[in-house]
């Protein structure tokens, strides 16, 4: 689920990240359900609504964030609603995915799910190419689950941008002449000599996928804790240095979610993981100062996983058969490694497979360097560049772009039109889209 999407506003007009206060739940049930999807979106590109029966688990939700990096298909919105919100927009779902996007006001691909129904509306991409793609999407996806249906719409959604806005539609051609063979040809010596880069862009893409899979359950953690600090903060009596580390525990939070949404390469993750390693250590600073104590000392997080937020002293450590390394440790993991235990080391994803984050390939240097780096950055360097590693993380290493930027277009034109999708758990239906 995304961490902060349904989270009521602070009184002060800070974020809140909790479950709503009896008054503010009112406030949403007299939200449409487009109203409510529109706020969410503002702050998480997927949203599920929480009466939906069958929309996205967790895990489905960042399945799909991980297919929309890798699909390439510039930004899109996801809007997973009941099928009584197509009510607000005459019945057609094309019309209400249009209705969202207007309201969010940000450019990019919305794809609504409205009960057994999917419309979509671009402002990126050519007028008509949305709604093609959910007719198509409905057409290959007779009897599927939400979360594939969406999934096979992001697919064909990169496909279609990578090929200027235009969308296949899997229908054989006759023969050629001449002509028709020497531009065939033509193309296939283009095709040949971007083979190679084309190859290297898919795999950037499926890099950026695979960190911002970690990079989530960053975010998440932060969340956590902030959500987990909101009452007593919200108290009367509260200290209020208390309050601003708070508040700066939720700005950075913010930033952190924004640099997540917008990155487009592995070390656009730096900023990232720069910002939460802020919010973690205003978060502890808050709770110190709501039990009464001074806030501690601002320290690099802990080496073995920064999720467990700032160290409290510095341990001499080593990793299996590698040299002797004085790591900040938090407090449970430096009593582990003085008592001769391994600590649980943060595992990332690669290749499919849960390594240390420390054995990872370098494109997870800038995630990590994100931690470290406001502390001389001399830890990472020296720990991930000897010998003891060899193809581990690597910093201040550069990397080709892996997104590019979305075709252009823009609001307004085209209509939202519908098609039919049968059979199978939805149950039977119609899926359509829209442009906006």
């Amino acid at each position: 689920m995304w961490p902060l999407a349904c989270g009521a506003l602070l009184a002060m007009g800070m974020a809140a990240l909790s479950a709503p206060t009896a008054a503010q739940g009112q406030a949403l049930a007299a939200r449409s359900d487009a109203e409510q999807a529109a706020r969410a979106l503002r702050s998480y590109n997927v949203y599920t609504d929480p009466d939906v029966e069958r929309g996205l688990n967790g895990s489905e939700e960042r399945r799909l964030q991980s297919a929309i990096a890798a699909a390439d298909g510039g930004p899109v919105y996801v809007a997973v609603v009941p099928a009584a919100a197509l009510g607000e927009a005459g019945g057609n779902v094309g019309a209400l995915a249009r209705q969202i996007g207007t309201s969010v006001r940000r450019p990019g691909t919305y794809v609504v799910v409205a009960g057994d129904q999917i419309g979509a509306a671009s402002s990126v991409l050519r007028p008509g190419t949305a709604r093609e793609l959910a007719e198509q999407t409905a057409a290959a996806n007779s009897g599927g689950g939400p979360a594939s249906v969406l999934e096979d719409f992001v697919r064909r959604l990169g496909e279609a941008r990578r090929s200027g806005g235009r969308v296949g539609d899997d229908r054989g051609g006759g023969g050629i002449g001449g002509l028709g063979l020497l531009a065939a040809i033509g193309a296939l010596v283009v095709a040949a000599v971007g083979l190679s880069r084309r190859r290297r862009r898919r795999e950037e893409r499926a890099r950026v996928a695979e960190v911002k899979e970690t990079a989530w359950d960053d975010l998440v953690a932060l969340g956590d804790g902030i959500r987990a600090t909101e009452l007593d903060v919200d108290m009367p009596n509260a200290p209020p240095d208390a309050k601003e580390h708070y508040g700066h525990a939720v700005e950075s939070y913010q930033r952190a979610e924004r640099a997540y949404e917008s990155a487009r390469r592995p070390d656009d993750l730096e900023a990232m993981t720069s910002a939460l390693e802020e919010g973690s250590f205003a978060i502890t600073a808050a709770r110190a100062r709501l039990e009464g104590r001074e806030p501690p000392e601002r320290r690099p997080p802990c080496f073995f996983d920064p999720r467990h937020g700032p160290s409290v002293r510095d341990v001499e450590w080593a990793p299996p058969d590698g040299a002797v390394r004085t790591v900040p440790a938090c407090a449970a993991d430096a009593v582990r490694v003085e008592d001769g235990q391994e600590p649980a080391a943060r595992e990332v994803t690669v290749g499919g497979q849960r390594v240390p984050y420390w054995h990872a390939p370098p494109y997870y240097g800038p995630w990590a360097g994100g931690f470290f780096g406001g502390f001389g950055g001399g830890l990472l360097p020296g720990l991930f560049l000897g010998s003891m590693l060899g193809s581990g993380l690597g910093l201040g290493m550069g990397y080709g772009d892996a997104w590019g930027d979305p075709s252009g277009g823009d609001f307004g034109g085209g209509d939202p039109g519908g098609g039919d999708f049968g059979g199978g758990d939805f149950g039977g239906g119609g899926f359509g889209g829209g442009d906006f």
